[in-house]
C-alpha cells in the first residue's frame, strides 16, 4: 500500500426525501441559481417541476442551460459561463446524471477563469476557485456527484477531455433512487457498466498488499451484479435502484483508490470511440474493458485477472491454470454485459477497423504518451485493443 491522502468534501443528502433539502442548501449558498439539465426527462418525471417550486419558494432567481446531450459538448459550457458572469450565479444546480453534472463542473470552473476554458482540460491553464455547485442526480452511472473528475468534448475536432481536481468535488448532491425508475433498459444497462469500470480501473493495480481496498471494491462489484437483474425485471423495485445509486457514488468518489494507483487506459481508450461515434459512455466500456483485459492477460496480468474471476464471477480455483482462471473470468463478464443488453464488440455496434490508428494516436497523445498504469501502453498496444474489440 501506498501513502495517501483522502478527502471528499462532498455533502449527500440520499433518499426518498431528499430534494427536501434543497431548500436549506440554496439558503447556504445563494438564491441567484443557474439550473443545468439535459433533455425532457426530468420534466417527464415531473422533478422540473419540482425543483423550480422550492426554488421559487425560496424567492430564487433562476437561468437555464438546457439540451446537455450524452458526451458533453463544450458550447453549452461556453453558454453556462457567459450566464454566469452576466447575472452574478451564486450556486450553479445541476439535475441530471453526469453529463449535466460534468457540464456544470466545467461551467463553475470556467466562470472563475479569465481564459479560455477549453485550457484547463489541455493544462494550458488554472484555476484557484469556483463557483459553489450542487446536483440531483437522475442516473446512477458516471459518479460524477462525489467526484473530482469532469469530461467534455469539443465538438469542432470530436476532442473528449478529462480534468481531475479537488476544485470538481461539488458541496452538495440529492440522490433518490425513485428518479431512476423511469430510465429505460438500455440507459440503465450502460449506466450499470461505467459504475463497475470506475471500480475495475481501479482493482487492476500493480501495488500490492491493498487487500483492503481490494475487498470493498470487489464487494461493491458483487453489488451491481446481484442487483443488475432486479431493476430490469422490477425497474421500480426502491431497494435495488437504491444499492446502484450509492454503489455509483461511492464508486467514483476515490475511496477505492486510496493507498493504490488505478489504471484507467480503458476509459481513455473508451473516450476516442465515444467523440468519434457519440457512442454512449458505458456501451464503449462493454466494448473496451473485456478487450483490455484479454490484451493484458499474457502480459503480466493472470494473477490480477483471475483474483477477479474468482471472487467476482465464482470461477472455481481448480478450474485450470492461471490464465484459464483469468480467461473465464473474461468470459463470463462479457456474458454479463450480454445479459443485461449490452454489446461487447465494435462490429457489433456498426463500428468497423478503418479509424483504429487514429484513435490509438489520440488516446497516447492525450495521455501524455502515458497511458495505463497496471500495463503501460503505447500506440501500437492501443491500436491493438481495438483489434482485439473488433
Amino acid at each position: 500500500m501506498i501513502d495517501f491522502t483522502f478527502e471528499n468534501p462532498t455533502r449527500i443528502h440520499f433518499g426518498k426525501d431528499s430534494l427536501s433539502q434543497l431548500a436549506n442548501e440554496v439558503r447556504r449558498y445563494g438564491r441567484r441559481i443557474l439550473l443545468v439539465y439535459g433533455g425532457g426527462s426530468i420534466k417527464r418525471i415531473g422533478l422540473y417541476d419540482q425543483v423550480m417550486a422550492i426554488l421559487k419558494a425560496e424567492n430564487a432567481q433562476v437561468w437555464e442551460v438546457a439540451g446537455v446531450q450524452p458526451n458533453p459538448r463544450l458550447s453549452l459550457v461556453y453558454k453556462g459561463i457567459e450566464l454566469c458572469r452576466e447575472h452574478n450565479v451564486q450556486l450553479v444546480l445541476a439535475v441530471g446524471g453526469g453529463s449535466a453534472i460534468d457540464t456544470a463542473k466545467a461551467i463553475v470552473n470556467g466562470a472563475c477563469y479569465d481564459g479560455d476554458a477549453w485550457d484547463l482540460f489541455t493544462g494550458k491553464g488554472s484555476n484557484t476557485e469556483v463557483l459553489p455547485l450542487g446536483t440531483i442526480v437522475t442516473i446512477p452511472a458516471a459518479g460524477s456527484e462525489m467526484s473530482n473528475s469532469s469530461v467534455i468534448t469539443r465538438e469542432e475536432d470530436q476532442c473528449k477531455c478529462g480534468r481531475n481536481t479537488p476544485l470538481n468535488f461539488p458541496k452538495f448532491s440529492i440522490l433518490n433512487p425513485e428518479y431512476s425508475y423511469s430510465l429505460p433498459p438500455y440507459q440503465t444497462a450502460c449506466g450499470i457498466v461505467d459504475i463497475m469500470a470506475h471500480m475495475m480501473e481501479r482493482y487492476f493495480t500493480q501495488v500490492e498488499n491493498v487487500e483492503l481496498t481490494d475487498r470493498m471494491t470487489e464487494g461493491a462489484l458483487r453489488t451491481m451484479i446481484n442487483n443488475a437483474p432486479i431493476v430490469f425485471e422490477k425497474p421500480e423495485d426502491y431497494n435495488a435502484r437504491a444499492e446502484i445509486m450509492w454503489t455509483g457514488c461511492l464508486a467514483h468518489n476515490t475511496l477505492f483508490q486510496t493507498g493504490r494507483v488505478g489504471d484507467w487506459a480503458s476509459h481513455k481508450i473508451e473516450h476516442e470511440l465515444s467523440a468519434l461515434y457519440d457512442i454512449a459512455h458505458g456501451a464503449g466500456l462493454a466494448i473496451v474493458f473485456p478487450a483490455w483485459m484479454k490484451y493484458v492477460l499474457p502480459r503480466g496480468g493472470a494473477k490480477k485477472l483471475a483474483q477477479f474471476a474468482i471472487r467476482l464471477f465464482d470461477v472455481p480455483e481448480d478450474f485450470g491454470t492461471l490464465e484459464e482462471i483469468a480467461a473465464e473470468g473474461i468470459a463470463r463478464l462479457e456474458a454479463f454485459y450480454h445479459s443485461i443488453g449490452l454489446k461487447t464488440t465494435l462490429r457489433e455496434n456498426g463500428i468497423d477497423e478503418k479509424d483504429l490508428d487514429r484513435m490509438a494516436e489520440r488516446a497516447v497523445r492525450l495521455a501524455g504518451g502515458n497511458l495505463g498504469f497496471f500495463l503501460r501502453l503505447k500506440e501500437e498496444d492501443v491500436k491493438a485493443i481495438y483489434q482485439l474489440a473488433l
